[in-house]
C-alpha cells in the first residue's frame, strides 16, 4: 500500500501505516514528501540514513531528502545530499544485479542536474543528464522497455526545466510531451500530474496563454483532490504568474501556510 501512495494510484492516502522494512519506509518518506508532510518525511529519512543502512536505500533516502530541499528552494544544500547518494552507489553504469542500486544512481545524477539548474549552472546540468541517459540506456537493455520508468520520466522533467531556464520552449515542449506520454503508461498518479504541470510551464512560451492556464488549472484542481500540496502550490505560482489572480494568490498563500505547519519552510 505504501508503494501505491508513493508511486501508484493513491497518492493522497493519509495517515499512512508504518513501513515494515527499509524499502517500505522509503516509500513512506516519498509519499509523505509528495503530500507536503516535510517533518514526518525527514523523520523517516533519518532512520534510513543511519550508519549500517543498506547502501542503495541510504542513497535513495539521501536523494529524497535532496528533492524535499529543492521543492523549498534550497538547491545548493540539496546538491550535498545528491552527491552523498552518488558516493554510496558509485558512478559506473554497469548493471549491478540490484535494481535499487540502479535506481539510486539515476536518481542521484538526475538530482544533481536539477541542483545545478537551481544554481544557474545549466551546462553542468546538461552534462549530468547525459550521464543519466547512459545509465538508462544500459538499464533498458538489461531490464526491458519498462525498466526504470520513474527515472526515465524524471530525466524528461529536468531536461524540460533546463530547456525552460535557457529559453528554449521548443525543446521544453518536446521533453514535456515525452514525460506526459511515459507517465500515462506508468502507475503513478503523482508523476502524471507533475508531467502535466511541466507541460503547462512549457506552454507559457505560446502567444496565447490559454493552454498554459487551462493545463495548470487542471493540475491545481487535481492536486487538491489528490492531496499533493507542494505541486498544488507550484500550480498556483504558475497560474498567478501567467495571469495574476487574487483568488489564486490566496490559495497559494494557504499552501505556503500549510506547508509551514507540516515542517516546510521556503528559501527566502
Amino acid at each position: 500500500m505504501l508503494r501505491d501512495v508513493a508511486f501508484g494510484p493513491d497518492p493522497g492516502r493519509y495517515p499512512l501505516p508504518t513501513g515494515e522494512n527499509c524499502v517500505q519506509r522509503w516509500h513512506r518518506a516519498v509519499a509523505l514528501g509528495g503530500q507536503g508532510h516535510y517533518a514526518r518525511a525527514r523523520a523517516e529519512l533519518d532512520v534510513l540514513q543511519r550508519p549500517g543502512s543498506r547502501p542503495a536505500v541510504a542513497a535513495l533516502a539521501a536523494s529524497t531528502r535532496a528533492s524535499l530541499l529543492r521543492q523549498l528552494g534550497f538547491h545548493a544544500a540539496a546538491a550535498g545530499h545528491d552527491g552523498a547518494a552518488l558516493a554510496l552507489v558509485g558512478t559506473s553504469h554497469g548493471r549491478t544485479g540490484d535494481p535499487l542500486l540502479d535506481e539510486a544512481r539515476c536518481d542521484a545524477l538526475t538530482g544533481l542536474a536539477a541542483d545545478a539548474l537551481g544554481c544557474g549552472r545549466l551546462a553542468l546540468g546538461h552534462r549530468l543528464l547525459q550521464r543519466v541517459r547512459d545509465e538508462l540506456a544500459a538499464g533498458s537493455a538489461a531490464g526491458g522497455a519498462g525498466a526504470l520508468w520513474r527515472q526515465n520520466i524524471r530525466l524528461h522533467w529536468v531536461s524540460a526545466e533546463i530547456a525552460l531556464a535557457g529559453g528554449d520552449f521548443a525543446a521544453a515542449t518536446t521533453h514535456t510531451r515525452e514525460a506526459v506520454a511515459r507517465s500515462a503508461d506508468a502507475p503513478s498518479v503523482r508523476h502524471r500530474i507533475k508531467s502535466a504541470l511541466l507541460s503547462a510551464a512549457a506552454a507559457t512560451g505560446q502567444a496565447d496563454p490559454e493552454v498554459a492556464l487551462a493545463t495548470a488549472r487542471q493540475v491545481f484542481d487535481d492536486c487538491g483532490e489528490c492531496g499533493l500540496l507542494p505541486l498544488r502550490w507550484a500550480a498556483a505560482m504558475l497560474l498567478d504568474g501567467v495571469r495574476p489572480d487574487p483568488a489564486i494568490r490566496a490559495a497559494r498563500d494557504e499552501c505556503v501556510a500549510e506547508i509551514a505547519r507540516r515542517g516546510g519552510a521556503f528559501a527566502a
